[in-house]
């Protein structure tokens, strides 16, 4: 399989982003857990005592559902205690779930380089191995089998979007009168369709497992969704292949093409990732069906499982989901209404898919959770490449792992740095910098910025759109 020609980071180097995450961002992601789960151990224990005389069965049965909570919380406090003094990384327990053999199997290959503890595994093994070990934590209980620690939180957050979202609504309603002669226009169409990239890139802004301290009014600045805010941001896209990726998209205009998402975030992104599918396939000739990858299990708090992706349509179609002081106009509660209802009849109809709807659909997404980088999907996931290798564009939403957690110089062009999947299948990355791997930038572009003390790498202030073609004849 590829080895990349440069190491990978990792929290041997104290100025680096993985020393930050070892340090600070991992403890508060596990200390949210461990207030969650005991705010809901708390909430069930005075359920317990309504019920005592009235139910006894369901007094038992929250009793022990307590009594687990709290072999969970105490196993996390003794990871966060294990994670600060910088103790070997344990193997995940078999718990029946996927992915075990082959993170143990990497672990066992890091413990012979003495790279097998937590402030010395290469960061994106570390990261990938952390969620898959707190799935174990929740699999291993009979009661709380399964359980996302995150979800209440991402449904808060997605909450906090409704402005934005209705805003969004109003605006794809307003292109209904045009479709007819948008689709005979490629002219029109292409500036509308860098407006909808733009919103979909700045969409991965959002990404709860790495803003940690950001408030609802500091979200809702990040979903500014305006044109003069997106034309203020296009001096922040570092690599910049829009153009490029729409005159590929120009040559498949009737053809009936499948669009790929490889989702990234729950919550809003997940949203603009249904507008621009919307986008492609209502208002342009070029695709006429868009299947959705999304993870198996809670992944990096915020990425889309396909709970997330269920509950995203219920919500948006609710009346009483957003909070009240949401909604920008009056008619833009209908006009959302009306947006979402056509993307429920899409998924009814085939023309939305869910990846793990798909025949051996289960088995593909299973690549996503893993602790590889992309660059070994043929060899480790042949499913799955195989799928991809007949998409007419696969989109790839936040995805570093595209050139993996690799010290790449700035200025690697990005065919290089995602080694032997360059050409596999039409691939278009959309990227907020949230770590330190960047590829694809000018070098002057990027010491110039570094010479002005910007966190350009990870702030989520930059961004990267990166474009490939498929191989011809592949």
């Amino acid at each position: 399989m590829f080895q990349a020609p440069y190491p990978p980071y990792d929290p041997t180097d104290i100025s680096g982003f993985s020393y930050d995450t070892v340090v600070k961002r991992w403890p508060i992601i596990l200390t949210n857990i461990i207030d969650h789960v005991h705010r809901l151990l708390h909430d069930m224990t005075l359920e317990a005592q309504q019920v005592r005389d009235s139910d006894v069965s369901k007094a038992e049965e929250l009793s022990k559902k307590t009594t687990e909570g709290q072999e969970i919380i105490s196993e996390i406090s003794r990871l966060k205690y294990r994670m600060a003094r910088d103790h070997e990384l344990e193997n995940i327990p078999q718990d029946g779930d996927i992915l075990v053999a082959e993170y143990n199997a990497e672990l066992e290959s890091l413990k012979q380089t003495s790279r097998n503890t937590w402030f010395k595994a290469p960061w994106l093994y570390a990261e990938c191995y952390l969620y898959r070990l707190i799935r174990s934590y929740f699999n291993q209980r009979a009661y709380w089998r399964g359980f996302d620690p995150f979800f209440t939180q991402k449904e808060e957050m997605f909450k906090n979007s409704g402005a934005a979202i209705y805003q969004i609504a109003t605006t794809m309603y307003e292109l209904e009168s045009e479709k007819v002669n948008l689709q005979g226009d490629p002219d029109k169409l292409e500036v509308l369709f860098r407006e909808m990239i733009q919103m979909c890139l700045w969409g991965n802004a959002t990404d709860l497992s790495l803003l940690t301290h950001l408030s609802p009014s500091d979200i809702e600045h990040l979903q500014t969704v305006g044109k003069e805010a997106q034309e203020a941001r296009s001096d922040f896209i570092l690599k910049d292949d829009q153009g490029a990726v729409w005159d590929y998209i120009m040559t498949l205009a009737n053809q009936g093409k499948r669009l790929d998402f490889v989702l990234d975030n729950a919550g809003f992104e997940l949203f603009t990732d249904f507008v621009f599918a919307d986008f492609l396939v209502t208002y342009t000739p070029y695709f006429s069906k868009v299947v959705f990858h999304p993870k198996l299990f809670p992944w990096f708090v915020s990425d889309v499982t396909p709970t997330d992706f269920a509950n995203t349509i219920s919500s948006l179609l609710s009346a009483t989901f957003f909070p009240p002081n949401s909604v920008t106009s009056p008619d833009s509660v209908a006009h959302l209404q009306q947006m979402v209802t056509r993307w429920k009849n899409y998924i009814d109809k085939g023309i939305f898919t869910l990846a793990t709807d798909l025949n051996d659909g289960q088995k593909m997404t299973e690549f996503w959770n893993g602790p590889w980088p992309y660059w070994n999907m043929n060899e480790l996931a042949p499913e799955l490449g195989q799928w991809l290798s007949g998409s007419g564009l696969v989109i790839f939403k936040g995805d570093l792992k595209l050139a993996g957690d690799v010290k790449w110089p700035v200025s690697t062009p990005f065919p290089t740095a995602i080694g032997p999947l360059a050409g596999s299948f039409p691939l278009l990355s959309l990227r907020t910098n949230k770590a330190d791997v960047a590829v694809g930038i000018d070098e002057k572009v990027a010491e110039s910025l570094d010479n002005k003390g910007e966190k350009w790498r990870v702030s989520g202030k930059y961004a990267l759109v990166s474009f490939l073609p498929g191989r011809i004849n592949q």
